[in-house]
């Protein structure tokens, strides 16, 4: 799954998690410093611009030179130790190429938030019919939006364009070392159905997964220095009083609360799912071997096996049942969770309307970050259950004994192929 298109991948994403951490701590305990002393002084997130004129910020042109050293360290040590790997620049430097793509996503995210004050303020003062108000000032805001928002397509539609290509390229490095030991595979239960849909599932399913996470975590070191200072205008909360740096805290803890919540309801969905896929499967089977052989697919083996696939699915409809109750109350009391804890400081009139639109903003932001498991788990049970189909292939290539599921498959159907004579 991985080592066909990365090169020594438990080594590759050990040193990448590993350099990243590294790059991070080094930004914010050196090379951010060292920049602010040589002139690339960072904006007060009160007079950041909200135009496109953001990404020419002397720190934003610091921070990526920062970026593109540390990337071309870290690719290219990999490019030269992994020069006879065959899919080392997409793997390598293409993973480069979608980082940082993702980091510049959110960067747009962030000039939009800037944007949200004036027009949050614009639009306050116009309800309440403060002088000097015109439609003009409301032209000139819906202007630098639409820019901001035409670049937002931009990036998106282009990296779109290349992760398509990336996902596939790595679907053909499975499919090419899969086929390479066919003859080790084919017996397992369903190994057609592995290497042609298994393989584009799992990279798709990974892929997806895999660009949520960065972008979360790049949200995160984007969006908490924001929510930091955001947070001196949130200076007490209901029931907790004074809390120093209140949002970050109450992100942290609601983001925590629902990643445990939902990982301990839908801990059974995982196993629950790979079953469901070998039944069905083995449905399929049956009904393929009947298309050119009269005596299978009789109806009492359709029979048997379709309630095998009933019974999975009713079992996987009641643990989703309570697993959704979970989810959906969580993302309902989500919604009203800030507006909550920032009652008394609306109440006071602390802060204007553009400025609960800048913290409401970059609060999601951040809470989404620390919400990657509880948005994405569902996505993540899919994919474990693929892990497990495609482990059986590794475990074939390798010489290594089967999982348990697959023996019994074997075990079965060796004993049926003896009592057929």
């Amino acid at each position: 799954m991985f080592h066909s298109f990365f090169p020594q991948p438990k080594a590759f994403f050990i040193s990448l998690v590993v350099w990243t951490l590294a790059a991070i701590f080094g930004w914010y305990f050196f090379a951010a410093g060292l920049g602010a002393s040589l002139g690339f002084t960072p904006v007060p997130e009160e007079q950041q611009p909200i135009d496109l004129s953001f990404f020419l910020l002397p720190e934003n042109l610091w921070f990526y030179g920062y970026f593109f050293l540390a990337a071309l360290i870290f690719c290219g040590f990999w490019h030269l130790k992994a020069l006879s790997h065959p899919w080392k620049m997409w793997s390598i430097w293409g993973s480069a190429l979608i980082i940082f793509v993702t980091y510049f996503g959110v960067q747009i995210t962030v000039v939009i938030n800037n944007w949200r004050r004036p027009f949050g303020d614009l639009l306050q003062n116009a309800l309440t019919k403060q002088p000097g108000i015109t439609v003009e000032n409301f032209y000139d805001l819906f202007l630098i939006f639409a820019q901001i928002a035409f670049l937002s397509m931009l990036v998106s539609i282009l990296t779109d364009f290349f992760t398509s290509h990336y996902i596939f390229r790595w679907r053909t490095a499975m499919n090419n070392f899969y086929m390479a030991n066919w003859e080790k595979l084919r017996h397992i239960e369903g190994a057609s159905q592995r290497v042609q849909e298994d393989t584009m599932r799992f990279s798709t399913t990974l892929e997806g997964l895999g660009i949520n996470l960065i972008n979360s975590v790049m949200t995160l070191v984007v969006f908490l220095p924001i929510m930091l200072a955001l947070s001196h205008y949130v200076t007490s909360l209901p029931i907790l009083g004074e809390v120093p740096n209140s949002l970050f805290w109450l992100a942290i803890f609601w983001s925590a609360f629902g990643t445990v919540l939902l990982a301990i309801a839908g801990i059974k969905l995982p196993g629950l799912n790979f079953k469901n896929q070998r039944v069905e499967a083995a449905y399929r089977k049956e009904l393929v071997y009947g298309e050119d052989h009269a005596d299978r697919a009789q109806p009492p083996t359709m029979q048997e096996l379709f309630s095998r696939v009933r019974r999975n699915y009713f079992t996987l409809y009641f643990h989703y049942l309570y697993f959704n109750v979970a989810r959906s109350f969580y993302l309902q009391a989500d919604n009203l969770f800030v507006y909550f804890f920032m009652a008394p400081t609306i109440v006071a009139g602390a802060i204007t309307y553009g400025i609960f639109q800048q913290i409401a903003t970059a609060f999601g932001q951040v809470s989404n970050s620390f919400q990657y498991l509880v948005n994405s788990w569902t996505t993540i049970i899919e994919l474990l259950s693929i892990h497990k189909r495609l482990k059986a292939f590794e475990a074939a290539i390798d010489d290594e004994p089967l999982p348990d599921i697959d023996q019994r498959y074997l075990e079965h159907e060796a004993g049926a192929v003896h009592a057929d004579g």
